[in-house]
């Protein structure tokens, strides 16, 4: 296994597009597993292939208090969603930036396990948001895109100088 590295914005790879998994073999499982030994190895509990530099259409999750619950998600595609709020959200992709999103709290979801079988699972709560918050990624988007226009000019004008261009999408 391999720690990978995470890109941050605005590194031009986030902005891109996923690309379904038709392989499901060794090389997907290794990453599979590179990908949860990098999600441990930080505070965070969602990450998506995107956010390394890999454009398959995976990510990974585990919001079990030991960290010892994974979930794997590849190809997922969301059903129905219910029950919008606002939830503070945070990225390893745009670090030290939260800001209030409208996320659904109840989704139904249909994805592949890392040996291709599909499955379909009814997210609620934090599950839900995570997972919606990955699946941006997976479409080329951050969570700083959902925020309201106001939000955004903060972030831009009043936000302490990173150098990641915060603000400038």
């Amino acid at each position: 296994m391999a720690l990978l590295d995470i890109l941050e914005h605005p590194d031009p790879r986030l902005r891109l597009r996923a690309e379904p998994v038709a392989a499901f073999d060794e090389t997907l499982g290794r990453f599979v597993e590179d990908l949860l030994e990098t999600l441990y190895s930080t505070d965070a509990i969602g990450l998506s292939a995107p956010q390394v530099g890999d454009r398959r259409n995976v990510l990974v999750m585990d919001l079990s208090e030991t960290r010892t619950t994974p979930e794997v998600y590849i190809n997922p595609e969301i059903g129905s969603k219910s029950g919008f709020g606002l939830v503070e959200e945070s990225c390893l992709s745009v670090p030290g930036v939260t800001g209030n999103v409208v996320r659904a709290v109840t989704l139904s979801v249909s994805a592949q396990d890392r040996s291709g079988t599909f499955f379909d699972r009814e997210l609620t709560g934090m599950h839900s948001v995570c997972l919606q918050h990955e699946m941006d990624h997976l479409e080329g988007k951050l969570f700083i895109d959902r925020l309201p226009m106001l939000e955004k000019l903060r972030l831009r004008f009043f936000s302490r100088p990173t150098g990641l261009g915060v603000g400038a999408s």
